[in-house]
């Protein structure tokens, strides 16, 4: 599948804001079954825009605005091919060993209920225990919107039995980590055939299984993550992979909008 997206994220403040950086990880990488054809990071406000890698081996741009800002807007535009891999990723950037990602960190960590759920996972071997582990998230929760935000534990929104995909990202990966497997958040893109236009980038979760490497799962929708999927970032948790994070001083109330579309290309070539 080639996928085309466009990520927006605009910032408007009620009196000019000094001082503002943001750290943007919004640049995918080539791994085995995903290459990036095309891409662009871009900010409509003046200053310093600086790419780096991080710890967890993301693409990672600073921007430091040179004076007061009013508004801004950050772009990422692009695309990619990527194949079905049945969410096996391989040859992707791996600066740190599988088990630093079984410490838990606030937003993953378990309370007793998580640590039920993950008692309660059945399976054979490693991959059939995750699988157990997703259908079971799967049908504990409900996707819903405007309930938690970025700051909302995995116990907390386990706890309401409703959330968004990050919400069961978290959730996904602390249990994992309770039952040996290392887990990690994952930030990407979704392209979604029957809803291109999106109001957020997408979320889900790799673990570490022996002799396969890095699989790849998708609790919210209860799949592995197949061709339409565009992966970004991976950290702990979201603070890690964030597609975007700042600060200022100054500047009052703020708003922000985001908008976000994801197309799958080649179903548009052909329809045309």
């Amino acid at each position: 599948m080639r996928i085309r997206v466009s990520h927006a994220t605009t910032y408007a403040y009620r009196r000019p804001a000094e001082g503002v950086i943001q750290v943007l990880r919004q640049s995918p990488q080539d791994h085995d079954g995903q290459r990036i054809v095309s891409w662009r990071v871009e900010v409509d406000a003046d200053g310093f825009l600086r790419e780096r890698r991080d710890a967890f081996g993301n693409v990672i741009h600073h921007f430091y605005a040179e004076g007061p800002v009013e508004t801004l807007t950050v772009r990422a535009t692009g695309e990619a091919e990527v194949e079905d891999r049945a969410g096996v990723v391989r040859a992707a950037p791996e600066p740190l060993p599988p088990q630093v990602f079984l410490r838990q960190t606030p937003l993953t960590e378990p309370d007793a209920a998580i640590r039920e759920l993950a008692q309660a996972v059945q399976g054979g071997d490693a991959l059939g225990r995750l699988h157990d582990l997703m259908a079971r998230l799967y049908g504990a929760m409900t996707f819903e919107t405007g309930v938690s935000d970025a700051a909302t534990p995995a116990s907390a929104a386990f706890a309401s039995a409703r959330g968004v995909c990050q919400d069961y990202a978290h959730i996904f990966v602390g249990a994992a980590r309770l039952i040996g497997a290392p887990a990690r958040y994952v930030s990407g893109h979704l392209a979604r055939r029957d809803d291109p236009e999106q109001e957020a980038a997408h979320a889900w979760a790799e673990a570490y299984v022996p002799d396969l490497g890095w699989v790849a799962f998708d609790a919210a929708n209860g799949v592995c993550p197949d061709g339409a999927y565009l992966r970004m970032a991976v950290g702990l948790d979201y603070l890690d992979a964030a597609p975007i994070r700042g600060a200022r001083r100054g500047g009052g109330e703020e708003s922000l909008e985001v908008v976000v579309r994801a197309v799958d290309r080649t179903c548009q070539a052909q329809q045309q």
